[in-house]
């Protein structure tokens, strides 16, 4: 079983220009194969594959023109050559659209490392090439620091899968996968099923109620300093607009306007993490239980998203994150996960009687069964019956 981690970097001053320059390394060797395999096509060439490209590129480094790109790992080349080309195929047998070139602005800056290269120790991580120089003192920019110490494992026996470093704007990650044993232990629980809604997070079929992180204080203080922020900037943009001669209207990003947005950005980012974090803390509760099988509604979000008074709450919620963490945590702990199908009417029927109310209304909070008078909350009884969904389709 391979699990993916993810650890912040804390990276000095050195480290940060040598991890950008690196990242902008990847870029061009990717850039250049793209090109490259769009040129061949022109001319009526048949596809290059990805050696012959590694060869070609090993022989631009050796002019004086590219050799600056010597003063840098050749697996971060060798990689973004392959994604290249990877990128290509998956165009051309239908399973992505046409590869773009990345760009300095918008692309997000990222590299690969070796996996024999890669070393960890608990606090920090050795990256290849970070330096040129073999002074025991100048070795130690290689060495960058992590924020979560002992969270990666290390050692002769730890296997890492393609370890990745990447920018987001702020601050630079490491992710890498490793390799675990597989649990053999089956879980005999009673199975769950979730309801998952705008007003409430989810609601279990055990009784259990996770509220919606969006309507707590933290972070409706939060959102209040964002639109703040964003005024301040919309108004500094305002204040440096510049009138060209044809009409044409341009704007002035000044020292003050960057600062600001890089605010902006870090409260952004804070948000996410918040609302990431609580999702993580629901879907680890959920597992710790070890319930036999979960199941969840395969909603219609896009069609949810229509709708323009619960677009923004909607898109808050983060349903898609919730079952992404909720599907891998399954896997790890040998749990069913079982997707209800999206047209079962698991708020209209009554799980008492198995009756279907069809003029039921998503103003109406409490489930009342006009055939055997059972009354109960509209959430609760949509959980219990995925329950029932889960154990039919178990038992079929």
């Amino acid at each position: 079983m391979i699990k993916g981690l993810k650890v912040q970097l804390k990276p000095n001053n050195k480290q940060r220009t040598k991890l950008l320059q690196s990242a902008g390394v990847a870029r061009f060797a990717y850039n250049w194969t793209l090109n490259r395999q769009i040129e061949n096509y022109k001319n009526g060439g048949k596809f290059i594959p990805n050696g012959e490209l590694r060869k070609e590129f090993t022989k631009l480094k050796q002019t004086e023109e590219y050799s600056w790109l010597n003063n840098y790992s050749n697996n971060i080349t060798k990689q973004a050559i392959k994604d290249a080309c990877d990128a290509y195929i998956k165009f051309f047998m239908g399973e992505s659209k046409y590869p773009r070139f990345k760009s300095k602005k918008r692309s997000k800056p990222s590299f690969y490392v070796d996996t024999s290269k890669i070393q960890f120790n608990g606090t920090h991580v050795k990256l290849e090439k970070l330096t040129t120089s073999r002074k025991r003192n100048k070795q130690k920019i290689n060495w960058t620091r992590l924020c979560e110490h002992e969270r990666i494992p290390y050692g002769d026996n730890v296997k890492y899968i393609n370890p990745r470093v990447s920018f987001d704007g702020i601050n630079w990650w490491i992710s890498v996968g490793v390799e675990y044993e597989e649990t053999k232990e089956i879980p005999t629980n009673e199975g769950i099923g979730i309801d998952l809604g705008i007003e409430k997070l989810a609601v279990i079929s055990d009784g259990s109620v996770y509220k919606n992180i969006n309507k707590t204080k933290k972070v409706k203080q939060l959102e209040k300093r964002e639109k703040r922020l964003q005024r301040k900037v919309s108004k500094k943009y305002e204040m440096n607009k510049i009138k060209m001669k044809g009409g044409e209207i341009r704007y002035k990003k000044t020292n003050n306007i960057i600062k600001l947005e890089n605010q902006l950005k870090k409260l952004n980012q804070r948000l996410t993490n918040v609302r990431h974090n609580y999702s993580h803390q629901v879907t680890t509760e959920i597992i710790k239980r070890k319930p036999s099988f979960i199941v969840v509604e395969d909603l219609n979000v896009a069609g949810m998203m229509k709708n323009k008074h619960l677009s923004k709450a909607i898109q808050q919620q983060g349903f898609y994150v919730f079952y992404r963490q909720l599907q891998y945590k399954c896997e790890w702990s040998n749990i069913k996960f079982i997707i209800a199908d999206r047209f079962f009417p698991s708020s209209k029927t009554c799980s008492g009687c198995g009756n279907y109310k069809k003029d039921l209304k998503l103003s109406d909070r409490k489930y009342v069964c006009g055939l055997c008078g059972f009354v109960l909350d509209r959430d609760y009884n949509a959980s219990l019956n995925l329950k029932n969904y889960g154990q039919l389709a178990i038992s079929q």
